[in-house]
């Protein structure tokens, strides 16, 4: 690797004052925090667009927080969000802006691309998925036999995969209960049998997402598909255009698949995959929960964006998520953070923003190209509560990493059965306070623990955690919550002087694949040119084949 001049950030004065104030609070408890500030409950919170944020469970100080602005502030945040918000090409590495953005702007919104307003564009592809999502769930839209669509299978993978498994599983309390829905990503053929066992290919409609229809993986498992479908249709080809519609910009390759480009959904290339759940990829939710509500979790998402973009920083929900960020990555060295949502139909949601937040920031170079002198990127990772803390909590509360959490909690329940809900939530705060303040010595010997036990009963406690309150799941909540995890990657982004919207580390391994794939499939003994344990393993699963 070539040698890289190193980046700026830690020198400049504000990341200096930072690190001093570091060392001068990184041993202060949180019990001492909160007993030197009565009102730090109520101080160290944020409300915003139907989203409550208590930080006060963090290892900071209010002269944290002005450090931290003021870090946010030389990096020129303001000006980076507004370049977002109108249209620079802020993807340096591939030339693209980045309007994620606009694909839930409301109409009459002017947002330009190269002088041409985008805005138009968008509602024409929202209304083309809202009449088609009409005709499907009404079952004016029939398959090849005459039978009206019951299955609806989507086929992607990484953003036009995770996005829609994660919204309708989020939001399968207000989806169309007649209508089953089915994900495949994996190329593993395991994944494409599962989610078509048992069902009737004359009541199955296929949603292919891939943006050039050349995707390895889901192409792969939109042939078998085909296949599949034909099989159990009589092997009329013309059953494809029933049976079948693309989420692509690629007309060509598309016709020759056999869907009708009349059901072809497009999108742009200022939309990056992991952004794009609100775009024509979303198809899948809205045959799920309908237009008006994919409409109104498009208006959730725009409520967030109006607040990260228009609130002073002090009060900004995703900017004080992504600045404790850099605090806990960049001072405290956290590699990783854990997102522990106490709801069930949040299940999918921290593998979502696992994509999200380390698909953006997993990079070691500047938008300049220099080689990076600090970490970027945190690990996200989680489940939901309660079963998190028959699991893996022990190491959160008693292991030897310090690992930041984000819990998020309802106040009301989708399915309010007895005293579920309120044990819930007991939970959520009882596990924040536990991780906050824990348990000393002294209060583990006055409840009369022999003493060579107390070791093993204390709590240090000083663990930090963020909580996110709202009153009830809903697709507007969806929205915010997904982009105010956006905005905070992006805000992470700039303070780390890296490009949140490129992703050119997934390319070699699928270059290599493409490589090796005809090596695996040769009816002679390929000639191998990789290193001597690639070589083996080829030869070896040859064998095996």
């Amino acid at each position: 690797m070539a040698a890289t001049s190193k980046s700026s950030l830690t020198s400049r004065p504000e990341w200096k004052a930072l690190s001093a104030h570091y060392d001068a609070i990184k041993g202060t408890h949180l019990r001492d925090l909160f007993a030197g500030d009565a009102d730090r409950g109520k101080s160290m919170t944020c409300e915003a667009a139907g989203l409550y944020l208590d930080y006060s469970k963090n290892r900071i100080d209010n002269t944290t927080m002005d450090l931290l602005i003021q870090l946010a502030e030389s990096a020129g945040l303001k000006d980076r969000i507004e370049a977002m918000f109108t249209g620079e090409k802020i993807n340096l590495t591939e030339g693209r802006a980045v309007l994620h953005t606009a694909l839930r702007a409301p109409k009459g919104a002017s947002i330009l691309v190269d002088g041409e307003n985008v805005v138009p564009e968008v509602h024409a592809v929202l209304d083309k998925m809202a009449a088609f999502c009409d005709r499907v769930r009404s079952g004016d839209w029939k398959g090849q036999t005459g039978k009206p669509i019951r299955h609806i299978v989507n086929i992607g993978i990484g953003g036009s995969d995770l996005g829609p498994v994660m919204a309708y599983e989020a939001l399968r309390h207000f989806s169309q209960r007649e209508l089953t829905f089915h994900f495949v990503s994996n190329v593993d053929a395991t994944d494409f049998a599962e989610a078509t066992q048992g069902l009737d290919p004359a009541e199955t409609l296929f949603i292919v997402a891939s943006k050039t229809f050349t995707t390895i993986e889901t192409m792969t498992n939109a042939d078998t598909a085909r296949q599949w479908l034909l099989a159990g249709t009589g092997g009329d080809e013309s059953a494809i255009a029933k049976h079948f519609v693309a989420l692509s910009t690629n007309a060509e390759k598309v016709s020759a698949f056999g869907i009708d480009t009349a059901n072809m959904f497009g999108f742009w290339d200022w939309v990056g995959g992991r952004y794009s759940m609100d775009s024509a990829i979303g198809l899948s939710t809205m045959l799920a929960v309908g237009p008006s509500g994919f409409r109104e979790m498009l208006d959730g998402f725009h409520e967030m964006d109006q607040h990260f973009r228009t609130t002073s920083l002090d009060q900004n929900l995703p900017v004080i998520m992504a600045l404790l960020s850099v605090w806990y990555s960049n001072f405290f060295g956290c590699e990783t953070t854990a997102v522990l949502p106490y709801e069930q139909y949040l299940s999918r949601f921290p593998a979502y923003l696992q994509q999200l937040t380390m698909e953006s920031n997993g990079k070691y170079v500047t938008v300049d190209g220099d080689e990076v002198d600090y970490e970027t990127g945190l690990i996200y990772w989680g489940e939901p509560g309660t079963n998190g803390q028959h699991s893996f909590y022990q190491l959160i509360h008693q292991g030897t990493r310090l690992i930041p959490c984000d819990f998020i909690a309802f106040g009301k329940s989708l399915n309010p059965i007895g005293a579920h809900q309120d044990i819930l939530i007991a939970n959520v705060l009882a596990q924040s306070e536990a991780l906050a303040f824990g348990k000393t010595a002294e209060q583990v010997k006055a409840e009369g623990t022999e003493d060579w036990l107390v070791p093993h009963r204390v709590f240090q406690g000083n663990r930090p955690s963020n909580t996110i309150f709202a009153d009830k799941m809903s697709p507007a909540i969806l929205g915010k919550l997904v982009a105010m995890y956006e905005h905070s990657v992006y805000v992470q982004s700039v303070i780390w002087n890296v490009d949140a919207f490129d992703q050119w580390g997934v390319e070699l391994g699928k270059v290599l694949a493409t490589n090796i794939i005809p090596e695996l499939e040769s009816a002679t003994e390929p000639d191998l040119q990789h290193d001597s344990s690639t070589n083996e393993l080829i030869r070896r699963y040859r064998a095996m084949k």
